[in-house]
């Protein structure tokens, strides 16, 4: 797990959002950080591990010998991840609007907006 600026900064606003009891917030920024560790996963290989146990089909034998270390992501990489996540919620928040769901529409925006901020404080980059 990366402790990135920008992860740090999610991961403190995602706290501030648990306290204020503010779920909607909460849960884009915990989808966000999800979206950050997959995409430090390391594609598995079916043919990778070479010696197995007798007593578990397909177990590695011994300590940490299935690890693999994540993929690093630059910070332009953290930031196109972040901004889909964004895009994702504002057109969640447009079918909302379609739907009559003007509230969870605003919860999205405003979660997406959330998003926005922490991006722009720690890299400056702003979306509009």
């Amino acid at each position: 797990m990366s402790s990135s600026p920008v992860r740090l900064a999610l991961r403190q606003r995602l706290t501030t959002a648990l306290r204020e009891r503010d779920k909607p917030t909460a849960a884009a920024i915990r989808a966000a950080i999800a979206a950050l560790e997959n995409a430090e996963a390391v594609p598995t290989s079916h043919g990778a591990v070479t010696a197995t146990s007798t007593h578990v089909a397909g177990a590695a034998i011994g300590v940490g010998a299935a690890e693999a270390e994540r993929l690093a992501l630059d910070e332009e990489t953290e930031a196109a991840i972040l901004r889909a996540e964004v895009d994702s919620l504002l057109e969640a928040a447009g079918e909302y609007d379609s739907l009559g769901r003007g509230e969870r529409a605003a919860e999205a925006r405003t979660a997406a907006n959330e998003l926005s901020q922490v991006v722009h404080s720690v890299l400056g980059t702003t979306w509009g």
